[in-house]
């Protein structure tokens, strides 16, 4: 079900620390005034439960069930025999992992059932040695009967984030077929009947052309004239064709790094100055995958954005303070990267990586193409 790695529970109210503690303290208890047989039973069982519990991330069906019955008669033996309670919160977080929730609900009711009444039957039996660490174990015992919910819960969470993330791509892939489907209508429209007359006249024109130049004349000044109409027709498609703006963009990534639990700097303006739709959908398109890069691989806390229109070019700088990329790192080549940097050469843009105490992407576009476009609509 995990990684070895992965075994300690994330996320939780208890540290990686506090974790390494309960692994490291049962010897203490073990050591503390038993006999050497005794010492060695427990070192056997504590061995035992770290086996049982690793095996029950890597099991399915009725083995994660005979090991986690062979851990909890573990924890029940360690309890009896040297007061130590603490292995019962890593059974309780393993619990959580458990699918079935019928399932989860049996083990659930067992496990604080047991560890509650060897407790109980501890403190009756040396109750000095129990009151000693009285606070202690009652967190134990709130983190039995509250941590598998917890871990249930996450993960059922992140099922359906992972459901829903898959139902998003799903619709974008609809809409931009859709898109597709809209664009060829509207283009076999435009173009369709234009190009056909052009044919014809462009025909007509060639056969006249010794019997009657002038009507030829005519014919080839009405192709040339069709032609610039249909042109001027197509430029106007493009130029409507729906795109992401900055602005909006920005607001869905802030969204994503929420999420993701990453601070969100931002500096400049998302508000572009006489810049095409379709050069802002290139921009945007691009500022989408950074962010996505960071959110997938960069372990960062704090994402920064800068938005910078100059009369020479347009800067866009993504900047986190995470891992970074090691020499050789095949995500540098990775198909984001790739997919950002073909966009960017449709429009004469470019795209460099600086990598010091994290990574800093720098997207910039020329402003001189943006006014030649503009230009070019105009005439």
């Amino acid at each position: 079900m995990q990684n070895w790695y992965q075994i300690f529970p994330r996320n939780t109210w208890l540290s990686i620390y506090a974790w390494t503690i309960f692994c490291i303290l049962p010897f203490f208890f073990i050591f503390r005034s038993s006999s050497p047989p005794e010492i060695a039973a427990g070192i056997i069982l504590l061995v035992a439960f770290f086996i049982a519990y690793r095996l029950s991330f890597s099991s399915h069906s009725f083995l994660v069930y005979l090991w986690v019955s062979v851990e909890m008669v573990i924890n029940i033996a360690m309890i009896f025999l040297f007061g130590y309670v603490y292995l019962a919160i890593f059974l309780a977080f393993f619990i959580g992992n458990i699918r079935s929730k019928v399932g989860f609900f049996i083990i659930y009711g067992l496990h604080i059932g047991a560890t509650i009444a060897a407790i109980i039957y501890g403190l009756l039996v040396d109750f000095n040695l129990y009151m000693t660490q009285l606070p202690f174990i009652i967190l134990s015992v709130l983190g039995v009967i509250l941590l598998p919910f917890n871990t249930y819960n996450r993960h059922k969470r992140e099922k359906l984030e992972g459901a829903l993330e898959d139902a998003n791509k799903r619709i974008s892939q609809l809409v931009l077929i859709e898109e597709r489907e809209r664009i060829a209508r509207d283009l076999h429209d435009t173009l369709g009947q234009k190009l056909s007359l052009i044919g014809l006249k462009s025909d007509l024109a060639g056969k006249l052309l010794n019997k009657d130049p002038q009507r030829a004349a005519a014919e080839i000044q009405d192709v040339r004239q069709t032609a610039r109409t249909a042109l001027k027709e197509v430029r106007e498609l493009v130029t409507d064709m729906r795109g992401t703006k900055l602005e909006d963009e920005l607001l869905r990534i802030q969204q994503i790094l929420k999420a993701a639990d990453i601070d969100f700097v931002f500096y400049g303006s998302a508000k572009l100055n006489n810049t095409p739709l379709l050069m802002e959908h290139v921009l945007s398109m691009c500022l989408k995958e950074a962010v996505t890069n960071i959110v997938k691989h960069s372990e960062a806390s704090r994402c920064t954005v800068l938005i910078k229109q100059t009369p020479n070019e347009i800067l866009v700088q993504v900047q986190d303070d995470g891992v970074g990329f090691p020499e050789g790192n095949p995500l540098l080549q990775g198909n984001g990267l790739a997919g950002m940097r073909e966009r960017l050469d449709f429009v004469n843009g470019q795209v460099d990586i600086e990598v010091m105490d994290g990574t800093t992407l720098n997207i910039r576009v020329p402003n001189v193409i943006l006014y030649q476009n503009m230009e070019a609509r105009n005439t």
